[in-house]
Protein backbone atom coordinates (compact mmCIF):
# COMPACT_ATOMS: atom_id res chain seq x y z
CA UNK A 1 0.00 0.00 0.00
CA UNK A 2 1.39 3.34 -0.98
CA UNK A 3 1.01 6.34 1.41
CA UNK A 4 -1.17 9.09 0.83
CA UNK A 5 1.50 11.62 1.24
CA UNK A 6 3.84 9.87 -1.74
CA UNK A 7 0.52 10.21 -3.92
CA UNK A 8 -0.12 13.66 -2.71
CA UNK A 9 3.62 14.30 -3.45
CA UNK A 10 3.46 13.11 -6.87
CA UNK A 11 0.39 14.53 -8.13
CA UNK A 12 1.80 17.92 -6.47
CA UNK A 13 5.11 17.56 -8.97
CA UNK A 14 3.26 17.50 -11.53
CA UNK A 15 1.07 19.99 -11.10
CA UNK A 16 -2.55 17.92 -10.43
CA UNK A 17 -4.54 19.21 -8.02
CA UNK A 18 -5.57 16.00 -5.48
CA UNK A 19 -8.92 14.71 -4.88
CA UNK A 20 -10.32 11.36 -3.65
CA UNK A 21 -10.89 10.17 -7.27
CA UNK A 22 -7.67 10.79 -8.38
CA UNK A 23 -5.86 9.29 -5.26
CA UNK A 24 -7.07 6.17 -5.09
CA UNK A 25 -6.78 5.79 -9.11
CA UNK A 26 -3.10 6.77 -9.21
CA UNK A 27 -2.56 4.41 -6.25
CA UNK A 28 -4.31 1.51 -8.00
CA UNK A 29 -1.21 2.26 -10.95
CA UNK A 30 1.41 2.59 -8.34
CA UNK A 31 -0.16 -0.90 -6.94
CA UNK A 32 -0.26 -2.94 -10.28
CA UNK A 33 2.75 -3.44 -13.02
CA UNK A 34 0.40 -4.23 -15.97
CA UNK A 35 -1.24 -1.58 -17.90
CA UNK A 36 -4.90 -0.51 -17.37
CA UNK A 37 -7.54 0.16 -19.57
CA UNK A 38 -10.50 2.41 -18.89
CA UNK A 39 -12.93 -0.62 -18.80
CA UNK A 40 -10.50 -1.79 -15.92
CA UNK A 41 -10.75 1.05 -13.96
CA UNK A 42 -14.87 1.14 -14.44
CA UNK A 43 -14.32 -2.39 -13.40
CA UNK A 44 -12.41 -1.99 -10.12
CA UNK A 45 -13.81 1.50 -9.17
CA UNK A 46 -17.71 0.25 -9.98
CA UNK A 47 -18.67 2.99 -7.45
CA UNK A 48 -17.43 5.55 -9.50
CA UNK A 49 -18.56 7.67 -12.40
CA UNK A 50 -17.37 6.53 -15.94
CA UNK A 51 -16.85 10.42 -16.86
CA UNK A 52 -14.77 10.73 -13.55
CA UNK A 53 -12.37 8.28 -14.26
CA UNK A 54 -12.10 9.60 -17.84
CA UNK A 55 -11.32 12.82 -17.24
CA UNK A 56 -8.66 11.68 -14.36
CA UNK A 57 -6.82 9.55 -16.98
CA UNK A 58 -7.02 12.78 -19.57
CA UNK A 59 -5.38 14.93 -16.74
CA UNK A 60 -3.23 12.23 -15.89
CA UNK A 61 -1.74 11.69 -19.68
CA UNK A 62 -1.89 15.23 -20.59
CA UNK A 63 0.56 16.03 -17.26
CA UNK A 64 2.70 13.34 -18.22
CA UNK A 65 2.30 11.13 -15.39
CA UNK A 66 0.55 8.40 -17.60
CA UNK A 67 1.16 7.38 -21.34
CA UNK A 68 -1.18 5.53 -23.42
CA UNK A 69 -0.19 2.39 -25.32
CA UNK A 70 -2.42 0.96 -28.33
CA UNK A 71 -1.69 -2.41 -27.92
CA UNK A 72 -3.79 -4.16 -30.65
CA UNK A 73 -6.91 -5.29 -28.17
CA UNK A 74 -9.06 -2.35 -29.48
CA UNK A 75 -8.70 -1.16 -26.40
CA UNK A 76 -6.06 1.92 -24.86
CA UNK A 77 -4.29 0.83 -21.89
CA UNK A 78 -2.16 3.21 -20.11
CA UNK A 79 0.76 2.94 -17.90
CA UNK A 80 2.77 4.82 -15.69
CA UNK A 81 5.05 7.45 -17.28
CA UNK A 82 8.88 8.22 -16.35
CA UNK A 83 9.35 10.42 -13.15
CA UNK A 84 10.64 13.15 -15.99
CA UNK A 85 8.32 13.10 -18.42
CA UNK A 86 5.98 16.11 -18.29
CA UNK A 87 3.52 17.39 -20.69
CA UNK A 88 5.24 18.71 -23.06
CA UNK A 89 7.63 15.55 -23.35
CA UNK A 90 7.31 12.05 -22.76
CA UNK A 91 10.48 10.64 -22.60
CA UNK A 92 8.70 7.17 -21.79
CA UNK A 93 10.06 5.23 -25.16
CA UNK A 94 10.34 1.60 -24.35
CA UNK A 95 8.46 -1.51 -25.77
CA UNK A 96 5.55 -3.08 -24.47
CA UNK A 97 4.49 -6.81 -24.27
CA UNK A 98 1.08 -7.73 -25.09
CA UNK A 99 -0.39 -11.43 -23.60
CA UNK A 100 -2.37 -13.16 -26.47
CA UNK A 101 -3.58 -15.54 -23.53
CA UNK A 102 -3.75 -13.24 -20.16
CA UNK A 103 -4.73 -9.95 -22.69
CA UNK A 104 -2.16 -8.11 -20.17
CA UNK A 105 0.11 -5.67 -21.25
CA UNK A 106 3.40 -4.72 -19.40
CA UNK A 107 6.22 -1.77 -19.80
CA UNK A 108 9.80 -3.23 -20.72
CA UNK A 109 11.14 -0.11 -19.66
CA UNK A 110 14.33 -2.37 -19.65
CA UNK A 111 14.23 -2.82 -23.01
CA UNK A 112 15.77 0.14 -25.40
CA UNK A 113 13.69 0.70 -28.95
CA UNK A 114 16.65 1.06 -31.52
CA UNK A 115 17.07 3.98 -32.90
CA UNK A 116 15.52 4.35 -36.65
CA UNK A 117 17.20 6.63 -39.00
CA UNK A 118 14.58 7.53 -41.81
CA UNK A 119 16.27 10.44 -43.59
CA UNK A 120 17.24 14.19 -42.77
CA UNK A 121 14.02 15.39 -43.14
CA UNK A 122 11.80 13.22 -41.15
CA UNK A 123 10.95 14.57 -37.45
CA UNK A 124 9.98 11.28 -35.53
CA UNK A 125 8.20 12.50 -32.65
CA UNK A 126 7.12 9.04 -31.46
CA UNK A 127 8.12 5.78 -31.77
CA UNK A 128 5.65 2.34 -30.63
CA UNK A 129 6.64 -1.34 -30.05
CA UNK A 130 4.15 -3.49 -29.37
CA UNK A 131 5.73 -7.52 -28.63
CA UNK A 132 2.94 -9.97 -28.48
CA UNK A 133 3.40 -13.87 -27.25
CA UNK A 134 3.06 -15.78 -24.09
CA UNK A 135 3.97 -13.99 -20.59
CA UNK A 136 5.63 -15.65 -17.78
CA UNK A 137 3.29 -15.94 -15.71
CA UNK A 138 0.91 -17.82 -18.63
CA UNK A 139 4.00 -19.85 -19.89
CA UNK A 140 3.99 -21.38 -16.51
CA UNK A 141 0.47 -22.73 -15.64
CA UNK A 142 0.96 -23.86 -19.58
Amino acid sequence: MIDIKKIETLLHNKKIKSTAMRNVVLQYFLNTEKAISLKDLETEFHYSDRTTLFRTIKTFKEKGLLHAIKDGSNSTKYALCHKNCTSENHIDIHPHFYCVQCKNTICLRKVSIPTINIGSNFIIQSTELIVKGICDNCNTVA
